[in-house]
């Protein structure tokens, strides 16, 4: 049986949660994370349902039965607090950016 490396990565605003795999050749992503008992792992994972979340692959968004190729970086992506188009705007009325939260002209 031919195995290749990959990782599945979880963030939040304050940690990055890292697990590095050995899988066979032919895994999708979904297998991945289920056989990875990640979840019971990370901080905060238990209560999200794990379906309604994205996943991608170097911040690329991949369908669940993705086949993972060696090096894979697959992450499960949590729900947005805000969205970013009302936060432009509302920075966009203060004369903001996102870069520069700072008021007046640098």
């Amino acid at each position: 049986m031919h195995t290749i490396n990959v990782s599945l990565v979880f963030a939040t605003e304050q940690k990055q949660w890292i697990h590095e795999a050995q899988v066979a050749s032919g895994t999708c992503a979904e297998e991945l994370i289920e056989s990875s008992n990640f979840r019971s792992k990370v901080e905060g994972l238990l209560a999200l349902d794990l379906d309604l979340l994205d996943i991608g692959v170097f911040s690329q968004k991949v369908a669940r039965n993705y086949l993972l190729q060696e090096g894979d970086r697959v992450e499960l992506y949590r729900p947005l607090t805000a969205d970013p188009k009302e936060v432009r705007r509302q920075l966009a009325l203060l004369g903001r950016t996102i870069g520069n939260t700072s008021k007046g002209k640098a």
